[in-house]
């Protein structure tokens, strides 16, 4: 899958802000300083769709990112969102605030029906976190688990990427046939294999 055009459509807090459901939407969750906004930008091949910000946790927005473009065959329209959800696991926030994005997040992944999978992103050069291991065991619990993308894998060698990859199937408890991403948006690699996903998650819901 090729994304030709993507473009902001709309920024919420609450569902009564959100576009109507009537294309198939995959979200995007994952702390605060993961990388997330540039794997978007990545995948979209656009600059600045996201803005990449200097401070950590400043998404306090669900946005929602419309999408449109070819299937892999090159011919086969293809359209959904991409949904972009707040980070988490910033420290320099209030607990009231915390929680008010936690809510936020909630109301979103439990009753938003045409949402088909949530990727989650952690950093490859860490074990995942407890809210890392907490968000997957939630998502789990909504049949939304199974995508991981290991961001800014250029910062590891070959061996030590093998090594880490294996370390966050362990510590996020991944079934076997769960995905596991190693994406690099410095080096502009494992973006391809992402979309691939993608785009069978589109496929299976058709």
């Amino acid at each position: 899958m090729k994304i030709s055009k993507s473009e902001l459509e709309a920024v919420a807090v609450r569902a009564s802000q959100y576009p109507a459901a009537e294309v198939p939407e995959i979200a995007f969750a994952g702390r605060s300083n993961v990388g997330k906004s540039s794997l978007l930008n990545l995948i979209t091949g656009r600059k600045s769709l996201a803005r990449v910000s200097g401070s950590p946790g400043k998404t306090r927005t669900i946005n929602f990112y419309r999408c449109s473009g070819k299937a892999s065959d090159g011919e086969t329209p293809v359209e959904f969102r991409i949904v972009d959800l707040p980070g988490y696991g910033f420290a320099k926030i209030s607990r009231s605030e915390s929680e008010k994005w936690g809510e936020m997040m909630e109301s979103y992944l439990e009753n938003r029906e045409n949402l088909l999978k949530v990727v989650q992103l952690v950093d490859i050069r860490h074990k995942p976190s407890a809210q890392d291991v907490q968000m997957y065991d939630y998502l789990r619990y909504y049949g939304l688990d199974g995508i991981v993308v290991a961001t800014k894998a250029d910062k590891v060698s070959s061996n030590e990427k093998a090594k880490n990859i294996k370390l966050i199937r362990q510590t996020l408890g991944m079934d076997r046939d769960d995905t596991v991403i190693p994406v690099s948006a410095l080096k502009r690699t494992g973006d391809t294999q992402l979309l691939q996903v993608l785009e069978s998650i589109i496929d299976e819901q058709e």
